[in-house]
């Protein structure tokens, strides 16, 4: 069993930035892909980043690449995503996933997902 924690989300004005974190626990941290999605009410769930287990491997969803970095500290069992240049369009609820490739967790296919975390950008 694998629990995943978020933290971070919060109310920003648009421009500033917010960093999430992503606490892990129940099973080895450091041989698993991690990720970050995102979903408003009445949309579906968008891809937002991946990162593979050695760090070797990013992907970002096309709306927030140049603005988003997701980054991790195996040590730590804690993946982070730095929000950057936030926009109105960001608001939404932001879910940490863990899978076995970057490529999987773009294809939506997660093992496990975080509670969840709001992240509301203000005009």
């Amino acid at each position: 069993q694998v629990q995943l924690e978020e933290s971070g989300g919060g109310l920003v004005q648009a421009g500033g930035s917010l960093r999430l974190s992503c606490a892990a626990s129940g099973r080895t941290f450091s041989s698993t892909a991690m990720g970050w999605f995102r979903q408003d009410p009445g949309k579906e769930r968008e891809f937002v980043a991946a990162i593979s287990w050695s760090s070797d491997d990013t992907s970002y969803g096309n709306s927030v690449k140049g603005r988003f970095t997701i980054s991790r500290d195996n040590a730590k069992n804690t993946v982070y995503l730095q929000m950057l240049s936030l926009k109105t369009e960001d608001t939404a609820v932001y879910y940490c996933a863990q899978g076995t490739a970057v490529a999987g967790l773009r294809r939506y296919d997660v093992d496990y997902w975080g509670q969840g975390t709001q992240v509301t950008v203000s005009s």
